[in-house]
């Protein structure tokens, strides 16, 4: 199969170091020429390689367009001059080479050239005779500039520098000129894309590539890539093709593309714009966590509150909610309550906004322990005195604390029951003694913190009958509740008496009278009244809530007051 790079009739020589892949993928035959200039003159003993597919020994020469060798070597030296090609069985023919026995021969390196390159071309007389007044010509046009002797340097080169080139000068006596060279200068990329995805939510990493299709004349040199975005020059030049942004804002939007250049940076070639938009990612699984953990305190403690978002991109902004309603509480991540007061307990929530988009947490349920304080016992301390087989039932309660609250009852501090009721039924002389009442909360069901309240001793005292004026004093209330009851039975009008033998009266003093059951006709019931005086006001009837007890004004007698103290009988 014939090599596609075109054979170009001598004098003209096309560069070309080695041609490009077949469309089939097989790989030209190449014609390599050593030293590597071209064209190559005969007078530097040059010699000819050739490289393709084939068995060894299968090489077919030509010269001059004509068969010239078959089955020839793979190389050898040129002794005449010509144009020269060589043929394989598997990868075609070669472009031609020329051997050059002229006067003048311009010379250049045999590789490709590509944007960038630095290229110097030779002007040299037969077998290297001087060449002196050497001028240099592109497309017959004659150059000026990087000009050294019979050298012409070419640096950074572009397209604009492909063309003809030829040489002329005084070789010995006569002027010369040389055949002309054709310099091609390839592009340095001759592809440039940028590929990165067109939209990708905010936090994620974006990843472009800047994509080139390599030159097939030349393995890849080493090469600058910058990456832009609106015009603005992202990072620094880097020999990578990839840009990488781990974490992506919203300001990370908007036209990306990238720019190759040669090691001498000459040579730029841009790619086409790439649109990149960042989205914002709207916060959502709100979470909160607490310290101390169960959000269960005491009165005067601390509290720290701390929100969470599982997604969700910025700027974020925090409040704290108590109860839903209301303004925020505070601002922030976290909320730290210090010094609880039981007005502290409540709901607490936390709210995450974007700017456009709001979500909530769940609300946490905060619980403010008061401790028990404060603990009594009704009836009340310092003592009771009752008898024996009377019911007594002692009550304990607290001011304050949060429920659960619990009680425990001492006697004699000793622990005898639980609950806020002690009830000892009918007492004898043994149930005397002290008693307390012990009431407790605490925090956490593992009862880490247990706050206690001791109340205040009662002295209860199991008195046999009759043996204390207090005693006494118990029977003759319930004297006058049984008076009046049998008052109330026989419906007649109540009279009261007065005696006035102050003998008889502190008798009654030093022994109460008993309490008959049902009294006989004519019998006579004492009771001991107490007045209370008042400067200048007679007593009066007073009729108190109980419907069936009846009060009598007591009148003065002989024209005096009644004394306090006095013994009054009733007469049925």
């Amino acid at each position: 199969m014939p090599c596609p790079c075109p054979a170009v009739p001598s004098p003209v020589v096309a560069l070309a170091g080695w041609c490009p892949l077949s469309p089939t993928g097989a790989q030209s035959t190449q014609l390599l020429v050593d030293p590597p200039w071209m064209p190559a003159v005969l007078w530097d003993r040059v010699t000819l390689t050739c490289q393709g597919s084939g068995t060894a020994g299968s090489t077919t020469w030509y010269k001059d367009w004509r068969l010239w060798w078959q089955e020839g070597p793979d190389s050898f030296t040129v002794t005449e001059s010509g144009t020269y090609q060589c043929e394989r069985p598997s990868s075609g023919l070669s472009p031609p080479v020329m051997v050059s026995q002229d006067w003048l021969v311009l010379q250049v390196p045999a590789r490709a050239l590509l944007e960038g390159d630095t290229v110097t071309l030779r002007c040299r007389g037969w077998q290297d005779n001087p060449v002196t007044r050497v001028q240099f010509y592109k497309d017959d046009k004659e150059l000026r500039g990087s000009l050294k002797n019979t050298e012409l340097s070419l640096s950074f080169l572009e397209l604009h520098n492909s063309g003809r080139y030829h040489c002329g000068g005084l070789v010995g006596a006569g002027a010369k000129a040389s055949a002309p060279v054709t310099v091609t200068v390839h592009e340095l990329k001759p592809v440039l894309v940028l590929e990165g995805p067109p939209e990708l939510p905010e936090g994620s990493p974006l990843n472009l590539s800047c994509l080139s299709t390599p030159s097939p004349l030349r393995p890849p040199a080493p090469l600058l890539y910058r990456f832009y975005r609106d015009g603005q020059l992202v990072g620094a030049p880097q020999g990578s093709p990839q840009l990488l942004v781990p974490n992506v804002g919203v300001s990370h939007s908007g036209n990306y593309s990238c720019e190759v250049r040669s090691k001498g940076g000459t040579v730029r070639k841009s790619s086409s714009r790439l649109g990149v938009t960042v989205r914002r990612v709207p916060p959502s699984g709100v979470s909160m966590s607490v310290q101390p953990p169960g959000a269960r305190v005491a009165v005067g403690d601390r509290l720290v509150l701390s929100c969470t978002v599982a997604m969700g991109t910025g700027p974020l902004s925090f409040s704290w909610h108590r109860g839903g309603l209301g303004s925020p509480l505070s601002r922030g991540p976290d909320l730290e309550l210090w010094n609880l007061g039981d007005n502290d307990s409540g709901h607490y929530q936390c709210r995450v906004s974007d700017g456009d988009s709001v979500a909530e947490s769940d609300p946490l349920k905060v619980s403010v322990l008061v401790p028990v304080a404060n603990a009594t016992i009704t009836p009340g301390p310092p003592a009771l005195q009752v008898c024996p087989g009377d019911p007594v039932t002692l009550r304990c309660s607290v001011q304050v604390g949060s429920a659960l609250v619990t009680f425990t009852w001492l006697h004699n501090r000793h622990e005898v029951a639980r609950g806020s009721l002690l009830e000892l039924g009918a007492v004898d002389v043994g149930h005397s003694g002290t008693y307390q009442c012990v009431a407790t909360n605490q925090l956490g069901q593992d009862g880490h913190r247990v706050f206690r309240a001791l109340s205040p001793e009662l002295a209860l005292e199991v008195t046999p009958q009759g043996t204390t004026g207090h005693h006494w004093n118990t029977v003759a209330a319930g004297l006058g509740g049984s008076l009046l009851f049998l008052v109330l039975l026989v419906g007649g009008a109540v009279s009261w008496h007065r005696w006035n033998n102050m003998a008889d009266k502190k008798q009654q003093e030093r022994a109460p009278p008993q309490l008959l059951a049902f009294p006989e006709e004519g019998e006579v019931l004492y009771t001991h009244v107490m007045c209370t005086k008042q400067t200048g006001v007679s007593p009066r009837v007073t009729t108190l809530h109980d419907p069936q007890v009846t009060y009598a004004e007591l009148p003065a007698t002989h024209g005096r007051p009644q004394e306090c103290g006095d013994i009054y009988g009733n007469v049925l």
